[in-house]
């Protein structure tokens, strides 16, 4: 798995990990099912700090896009590949919403009625 960090980027490293790794699993790079190196190998291969890597992690792992298992290590989680693309788009569409001064509760609403 080939992450690689953006030094121009202002977003907080932890949140690039994270997006890296969303994007590796979107790409096909990682599937289900399938353990990712170790955050400290990763964070060698990223130049950052192990913790940084872990925060990012734990952050998909809430997401529910990657598994934590004691004595297996980290794996994708199975779905992950479409949970992993569909976050993207709400995010995107939360930033597209913000962008035209909607606020969050605006667009649930918005979401609501199309249903």
């Amino acid at each position: 798995m080939l992450l690689r960090l953006d030094t121009t980027d202002s977003r907080p490293l932890h949140e690039q990990v994270a997006g890296a790794v969303r994007r590796a699993i979107a790409e096909g790079e990682c599937a289900p099912g399938e353990r990712l190196p170790p955050a400290r190998d990763l964070s060698l291969a990223l130049g950052v700090n192990a913790n940084t890597v872990l925060r990012g992690l734990r952050a998909l792992r809430d997401e529910g896009v990657l598994e934590f298992r004691r004595g297996r290590g980290v794996t994708v989680a199975q779905g992950a590949d479409g949970r992993s693309e569909l976050l993207g788009k709400a995010r995107r569409l939360v930033e597209d919403a913000a962008r035209l001064g909607y606020g969050r509760s605006e667009l649930i609403e918005m979401i609501r009625g199309l249903s």
